[in-house]
Parts: C-alpha cells; sequence; structure tokens
C-alpha cells in the first residue's frame, strides 16, 4: 500500500514551508500531509505591531496564541494526526529541526502508528535533553547572533519566544541568513523568511521525552545529514546518529546525506522528494493490517 509521509515543521515555521516539496512527492506519486502544531499556520498569532510600521515596544508585550502549549501538547496533536493518516495504509513519519522533538515523543508514545521515522537535521535527544545539548562541542560553532538579534520582548514575561523577523536591520538579516540558507540566493531567503511566523513556544521537553529504547527504538529510522547545515552542525547531527545507534544497536539508523543548509532542501525540494522516495521503498509489503475507515 502506498505510504502517507507526515511531515512535520520546525520551530518558527509551519505548513507553509513543505509546499514545494509535497509538489515533488505529488509529482512522483506520493501522498503526503504537513501538520501544523498548536500555535502554527493559521492558527499563529501575528500581532498588528508586527506589520509596518513596526511597534516594537507594543510587540514585546503583544500576547500569543502559542503561549503554555507545551511539547506533550504538540505531540497530542501529531499522534491524532497519525491516527488518521494510518487508516490509510503505511505512515513516514518526517520531522526537521525542532519537529524532531515532537516526534520523539509521539513515537515513544504510539511506535504503531509509525512504520518508519525520518530525522532531517533534527534534533532526537537520547543523552541529554536538547537545552543540555547547545553547550556541547558540537555546538561550539553555532551562531547565535542573528536569532538573538531578532527577538523581542521577555520570554519568562510573554511566556514564548518571539522573533521579529520583520527587522530591516541588515547585521540582523545578514546573520540569520547565515544560520539558515548560506547557500541559498537573497531573494529565496527573503522569501522563506517570510514564512516564519514570530512566535514559538517555551518547552523543550525534559529527561522523560528523551528517546526509548522499548518504544522508539522498534520503529526503522533514517537519519537525513544536511552538511551544510550551520545551526544545526554536521557534527551534531553525527553525534545524534551515534547516540541513537547506541541506544537501539539492533535497529540502526540509515543514514542519508544532501549537501544542503538547515532550510535549501526545502527551498530546492527535488533531491530530497527523491531520496524520501527511495526510502518509501524500503518499506515491507502490506500485511492487510491497514484499514480504510469512510471519510478518512
Amino acid at each position: 500500500m502506498q505510504p502517507t509521509f507526515v511531515l512535520v515543521h520546525g520551530a518558527f515555521a509551519n505548513s507553509f514551508s513543505f509546499a514545494p516539496l509535497q509538489a515533488e512527492l505529488g509529482l512522483l506519486g506520493h501522498r503526503s500531509v504537513a501538520v501544523d502544531l498548536p500555535g502554527h499556520g493559521f492558527a499563529a498569532t501575528y500581532p498588528r505591531a508586527y506589520q509596518a510600521p513596526q511597534d516594537l515596544e507594543e510587540l514585546a508585550t503583544a500576547p500569543g496564541a502559542v503561549k503554555g502549549v507545551t511539547l506533550a501538547d504538540n505531540a497530542a496533536h501529531l499522534i491524532g494526526t497519525l491516527e488518521r493518516a494510518r487508516r490509510n495504509g503505511p505512515v513516514i513519519l518526517v520531522a526537521h529541526s525542532r519537529g524532531g522533538m515532537t516526534a520523539t515523543v509521539a513515537a515513544n508514545q504510539r511506535p504503531d502508528l509509525i512504520d518508519r521515522i525520518v530525522f532531517v537535521s533534527a534534533w532526537c535527544p537520547v543523552d541529554l535533553d536538547v537545552s543540555a545539548y547547545y553547550a556541547e562541542p558540537e555546538m561550539a560553532t553555532v551562531d547565535t547572533t542573528g536569532v538573538a538579534s531578532a527577538m523581542v520582548g521577555n520570554p519568562a514575561e510573554l511566556g514564548l519566544l518571539r522573533s521579529n523577523f520583520r527587522t530591516a536591520d541588515p547585521g540582523a538579516l545578514a546573520a540569520l541568513k547565515a544560520a539558515f540558507l548560506a547557500d541559498g540566493t537573497d531573494g529565496e531567503f527573503m522569501v522563506f523568511l517570510n514564512t516564519f511566523q514570530p512566535d514559538e513556544n517555551l518547552d523543550v521537553g525534559s529527561p522523560d521525552d528523551r528517546a526509548q529504547a522499548d518504544t522508539w527504538g522498534r520503529i526503522p529510522k533514517t537519519y537525513i545529514r544536511l552538511t551544510e547545515d550551520t545551526s544545526m552542525p554536521l557534527a551534531m547531527q553525527d553525534r545524534i546518529i551515534r547516540e541513537g545507534n547506541k541506544l537501539t544497536p539492533k535497529t540502526p539508523y540509515d543514514v542519508r546525506t544532501l549537501t544542503s543548509s538547515h532550510l535549501k532542501w526545502l527551498v530546492d525540494p527535488a533531491p530530497a522528494a527523491r531520496v524520501l522516495g527511495e526510502i518509501a521503498a524500503l518499506l515491507p509489503a502490506a500485511s492487510g493490517r491497514y484499514v480504510v475507515a469512510p471519510g478518512s
């Protein structure tokens, strides 16, 4: 049976960024659905102060819908989508960047809903919490000035992370481009930047949300390395692979590599779509355990 790719976005992103990839997958004959996690997509908050001319003082205090959203909320939302997708056949869960945390929790809780899980330069914590990985040597080359310079307001007071991606500061824009799309054109970068939403939730999980051998570890898994990624360096991607393989040596990662920054694989999605098609071919023949539900 034809699998469904369920695509999970990263921080400050939404389902919209997957549109070009979904088009490529569709042209190759693959079915896909892109998820908007709670407070994302059309549920996101764009304060009027975010519009030009901006009012940064008001933007720093305006409430946001993602306040109070937890990693558990994200996982529950994703599990609901996985349940619906699984009625129609096998499911391949694909997570990018921060979306890997949500995918990991969903895999811990409901491995029965996932036939293969694919991490694309994504977090899948094993030995440490995600916040702790940032203090590790593999992250030493990450330049956080771009994101930091775009931050607005006090996260503790707002109850969320807020970035002003509509800044006109040339230094901040250059740093953001270097972090996320250094291999893209200035035009591509500005287009992608305008798909970002200003708010992201604060919760990055606890030790209980790390990959679990007896659940997450049962799922066949792939890691797609992005060689030019400076916000999630290749050294950290390789560490995540090593830790996962050590946790479940009988089900090691199938490792693939794309020459791409953190976002270029979504701007120019044809190579990624081909790789995902190859991954779909790894699924075993259907066993008849899938049921197509009316109206699903």
